[in-house]
């Protein structure tokens, strides 16, 4: 906030610190609030709207018909002030009439009114209001005018809510008489079942003060809580019981870059001084986050808001001195967390035998909190609309993250049908880990290679759990995206070497590193690709690489030093074109010739291959081939480039099926063109770690899947029920003359075999 709009505002909350002060009755302090806001930001019109019985009701105004108060009612969502309600941000109009939301009523007399702003009225995170100003003149706003505005709607939400002016909260939540069964529905973050009570995460802290008294005393208030929350994100990184050097670490490093943040605190001391407490202040700043993080598109840089909200959230608490979290009291049982959203650090403050699971308002599969809740084990289930008003603290809930799914105040009979469910799960898991150290031959004496995915240190101990034969993927770019500045290559290299000792013999193939698209690294600047409509199509894996040679060349010297002695695996990811790959290759050519030189100890052997994630590639295989170790297939992408179909859209997620003919047929033809060239193929991507998937991937000559832990114990019983020439003969004949539903098909089939692919 400039000092300009600072000093407006300043103003006006004195002025309306006096009104709120005074004996006047509620209507009466509204009606001088409109004029004392018109004058200090010289508005020809401001008024005020408040929620009144689910409707936006005109309750004062400046410069519009007085006739019209209380009269012109408007539904959340319905024009200009309802869409502020609905979407909680704020609007700045050269010409009102023009937006597509536009509503014109007669009664205000707003016809001769061009320009038009205005922003949410919020209290407890949820608009209960709207505060709006007008002029005859087409203007925008000026930047200092809204903040001040904003800083306004602050102070207001406290007097209209200590008049009793807007539905109570806690009535609302009464009426929806929350006391039967409800099912929530959400995103899957982390796979997993769980039941506890939910215990929401964070109390809400209540700012009994908005107007400041003393504005330096409120500035050192805020300098003190900034240094205890340092101190309590310092002893946090160094009590991370994930091993010292690891990914979670670097999270926390990003965490604690946050924390010492200037512009953070700049903007909080700009808000004290146009007139606010400290609290009021954070809480401010916190709002303004929240209104941008709506209108990011980009998944990282909304997950890195998302962090600086937990610690606003953190920074709150301290300045208030209401410093209870669910985390701070301990968990007396087995809890489901709550929460709108969470940070890494916060999650790892609780005790992980009590912590079942998590349920987040928002989330996304990107952030931070999900790679530490995956290593902690723990479900987490994402992007449930309406959490707060169906689920209350103490109830039972019934997590189920492999559907996306969760159940609140189950009946009796739904307990005991999850609790079988969970049972049989265990059960299973027990069978699958008693396969560990089985060898995965079919019936008729085939072996298949069943390989794991992996990404942080943390995952390989899956190796020996599960006893896949190796990692058929490790996925680099993890350590570039929870770091907060790009990895050092010796950083780089000791990850490597950690992961190539911690697999003895068996073997790894990391991957390249695959940013861009969705995989933005803030600390890179992305110019070139900034804004793409298709990003998953854009700039991005390989394309971004070779572009930013540096990088490849990091990761390449990084690789073949950390492979020292040993055979490394190394894969391009999204080629296209076989030039990608010799380009890609000869940045390894040259680091290896470097190394060479330098008398360096190299690695014993080099195997590169490629991913097939881009069709066109498949018509240049007998190019490609002849340079290739081995030919990986990204089935996630490369079936979204065949149907045209984005699996990040929820309205297109169910419109292809990996058992279609055409996926099918597509792989079963890059088979063949394969078949003589000692070329070895795998399939990585969820596609292998699926039974009935994974059987017609067999049917159709698939011998190596690189899958996800814990497919690994169902897809090696699942291998020694099939005899390989019976589902050829049949996977043959159905792709020669495709049924109605392949899948169908399938599924008869297995069953009439005694083969589960649930």
């Amino acid at each position: 906030m400039t000092s300009v709009a600072a000093a407006a505002a300043r103003t006006i909350l004195t002025r309306l610190h006096e009104v709120m002060a005074s004996r006047s009755h509620a209507q009466a302090k509204l009606n001088t609030v409109v004029e004392v806001i018109g004058r200090g930001l010289d508005s020809e019109v401001c008024s005020i709207y408040l929620l009144r019985e689910g409707m936006l009701e005109l309750f004062a105004t400046r410069g519009l018909a007085q006739e019209a108060v209380h009269v012109t009612r408007m539904a959340v969502g319905e024009g200009l002030v309802g869409t502020i309600a609905e979407k909680t941000e704020t609007l700045n109009l050269a010409e009102a009439a023009a937006h597509p939301d536009f509503s014109y009523r007669s009664e205000t007399g707003e016809e001769k009114f061009h320009s038009f702003a205005g922003v949410p009225i919020v209290r407890h995170q949820r608009a209960v209001g709207v505060l709006s100003v007008q002029h005859v003149e087409p203007r925008r706003y000026e930047e200092v005018e809204i903040e001040a505005l904003q800083t306004v709607a602050m102070v207001l939400s406290e007097l209209i809510s200590n008049a009793g002016l807007v539905d109570d909260e806690s009535a609302l939540s009464a009426s929806s008489a929350l006391t039967g069964p409800e099912l929530l529905r959400g995103l899957t973050l982390v796979k997993g079942l769980a039941s506890g009570i939910a215990v929401y995460h964070q109390p809400r802290v209540t700012i009994e003060h908005i107007v400041a008294e003393d504005t330096e005393a409120e500035r050192q208030r805020v300098y003190h809580a900034f240094d205890k929350m340092r101190e309590q994100i310092d002893r946090m990184a160094s009590q991370a019981e994930f091993g010292v050097g690891g990914e979670h670490e670097e999270v926390l490093e990003t965490y604690r870059m946050f924390a010492y943040d200037e512009g953070w605190a700049r903007r909080i001391n700009d808000a004290i001084d146009s007139g606010l407490t400290a609290e009021a202040a954070i809480e401010r700043v916190q709002q303004r986050t929240r209104m941008r993080m709506r209108q990011i598109d980009d998944p990282r840089l909304a997950d890195r808001m998302h962090d600086l909200e937990d610690l606003s959230n953190r920074l709150l608490r301290i300045v208030s001195g209401q410093l209870g979290t669910a985390a701070a009291k301990g968990l007396r049982g087995d809890a489901i967390l709550i929460a709108r959203n969470l940070g890494p650090a916060e999650l790892l403050e609780y005790d992980r035998r009590r912590l079942k699971g998590v349920i987040l308002e928002e989330g996304s599969l990107t952030a931070h909190v999900v790679i530490v809740a995956r290593a902690m084990g723990v479900p987490v289930l994402g992007r449930v609309r309406g959490l707060r008003g169906l689920v209350r603290e103490g109830d039972q809930l019934l997590l189920d993250g492999d559907e996306g799914t969760a159940t609140v105040r189950p009946a009796p009979v739904m307990v005991e049908a999850f609790e079988a469910r969970f049972a049989k799960s265990r059960e299973r898991q027990a069978a699958y880990a008693a396969l560990r150290d089985v060898e995965p031959f079919t019936r008729d004496g085939t072996r298949i290679t069943v390989m794991i995915n992996a990404g942080l240190r943390d995952d390989i101990p899956n190796l020996g759990f599960t006893g896949a034969d190796g990692i058929g993927l490790f996925r680099t770019e993890f350590q570039f995206l929870v770091s907060a500045t790009l990895p050092a290559r010796e950083r780089q290299t000791r990850l490597y070497r950690d992961v190539l000792e911690a697999a003895g013999d068996k073997p790894v193939v990391f991957r390249t590193v695959d940013i861009g698209g969705d995989k933005v690294l803030p600390y890179l600047r992305h110019d070139d690709g900034a804004g793409e409509e298709n990003p998953a199509m854009g700039w991005r894996a390989l394309r971004v690489a070779l572009e930013r040679d540096g990088l490849l060349k990091s990761q390449a010297r990084a690789l073949l030093e950390a492979s020292a002695g040993r055979t490394l695996n190394v894969m391009f990811p999204m080629v296209s074109e076989p030039w990608e790959f010799d380009a890609a290759k000869a940045v390894f050519d040259r680091q290896l010739a470097f190394l060479k030189s330098r008398k360096k100890v190299l690695p014993e052997a080099i195997r590169f291959g490629a991913m097939l994630e881009v069709p066109a590639l498949a018509e240049q295989l007998d190019v490609l081939a002849p340079k290739l170790s081995f030919l990986s297939i990204g089935t996630n992408d490369l079936t979204q480039f065949l149907f045209a179909a984005d699996r990040a859209n929820p309205k297109l997620a169910e419109r292809y099926d990996w058992l279609s003919p055409s996926i099918l047929r597509f792989l079963r033809r890059v088979m063949l063109n394969l078949e003589g060239t000692g070329v070895d193929v795998t399939i990585c991507g969820e596609m292998g770690g699926r039974r009935l998937e994974a059987l017609a991937l067999m049917g159709i000559g698939l011998r190596r899947l690189s899958i996800t832990p814990a497919a690994v114990g169902p897809i090696k019983e699942l291998v020694r029920r099939v005899d390989l020439e019976e589902i050829g003969q049949a996977m043959a004949g159905w792709l020669a003359a495709p049924p109605p539903s392949l899948r169908a098909a399938l599924l008869d089939w297995a069953c009439a075999r005694g083969i589960s692919c649930d």
